[in-house]
């Protein structure tokens, strides 16, 4: 992916969320402390952006950054997903480990009374 079509997809992004919101160029322009002309151009991929002014807008949008940069649909609920797939996975491990155990202290029991039973005959 390019540069520029990354940018472009960060202004659609922007451009999106302040739309969702219902919210003008100009109400978004004003937190952000820029003018509508310079708020413009970002949404249209005039200006790149660097960190500070991408951490600005995704406080304005309440969104972490990752979300106006990633090329996913919505990469925090990709996130989440994942992570709770990891969840998943590593409480079904966990429970194969607790039957596991259980069942060495049964082998464990059983090899004890059989030796026991040994020393007794």
């Amino acid at each position: 992916m390019s540069d520029r079509h990354t940018m472009f997809e960060i202004g659609k992004k922007i451009k999106a969320l302040r739309q969702q919101r219902g919210w003008s160029q100009s109400d978004i322009a004003e937190l952000l402390n820029i003018s509508v002309p310079a708020f413009s151009k970002i949404e249209s991929d005039i200006t790149d952006l660097n960190i500070s002014r991408l951490k600005q807008i995704a406080d304005v949008f309440n969104v972490p950054i990752v979300d106006l940069i990633s090329d996913q649909a919505n990469p925090s609920q990709t996130l989440l997903d994942e992570l709770q797939e990891s969840k998943n996975t590593i409480a079904a491990q966990a429970l194969k480990i607790s039957h596991l155990q259980e069942y060495i202290i049964t082998l464990y029991e059983q090899l004890h009374k059989h030796t026991q039973d040994v020393i007794s005959s």
